[in-house]
């Protein structure tokens, strides 16, 4: 899929995102942490978490909300903006060293992440494919490495809101 392609596909759906982020948010969980995602190609109950990182460019911190998928004591993310050629700026704000942080229903946490390697990414790829039939057509689209991140909860904090975040990306 090229980047163009992706492009179209995030704007279709920019005004959902844009809204499924503000319910998460305006909520405090209670709305957006479980969407039906069968008109994208996915489950019924596809799982959402948001994420907060901070710009390596801006400076400005940005939520967004993200398929998450819990893989043996680890909250799994996946870096496909759709298919696109080029990663999704959260992934490649935590690669520049952004602290992260993670909301999953009415709970947040401070986190550390990481990124599987060899057999351990291919059976957790396999594992999120199962859970979001349409991540294998975003990796059949591209011939970047569609990366997995690993979040660990490190310390309990409160809950976003809407004015932690000072920038908003579409971007997922």
């Amino acid at each position: 899929m090229s980047d163009e392609s992706s492009a179209a596909i995030r704007e279709a759906r920019k005004d959902w995102v844009t809204e499924h982020r503000n319910n998460y948010l305006r909520t405090g969980g209670a709305v957006g942490h479980i969407d039906d995602l069968t008109p994208v190609g996915g489950l019924t109950f596809g799982y959402h978490v948001l994420i907060k990182h901070v710009g390596r460019k801006s400076g400005k911190t940005f939520i967004i909300p993200l398929c998450y998928g819990a893989y043996a004591g680890e909250v799994v993310i996946v870096g496909s903006k759709g298919g696109a050629e080029t990663h999704p700026e959260w992934y490649v704000n935590l690669q520049s060293g952004s602290p992260l942080a993670f909301q999953i229903a009415s709970q947040a946490w401070s986190a550390s992440w990481r990124e599987p390697e060899a057999a351990e990414r291919q059976k957790i790829w396999d594992y999120m494919v199962e859970c979001y039939p349409f991540y294998a057509a975003y990796q059949a689209s591209t011939d970047r490495e569609i990366p997995l991140v690993l979040m660990k909860g490190v310390e309990a904090i409160p809950v976003f809101k809407e004015e932690d975040a000072t920038g908003v990306r579409q971007n997922w």
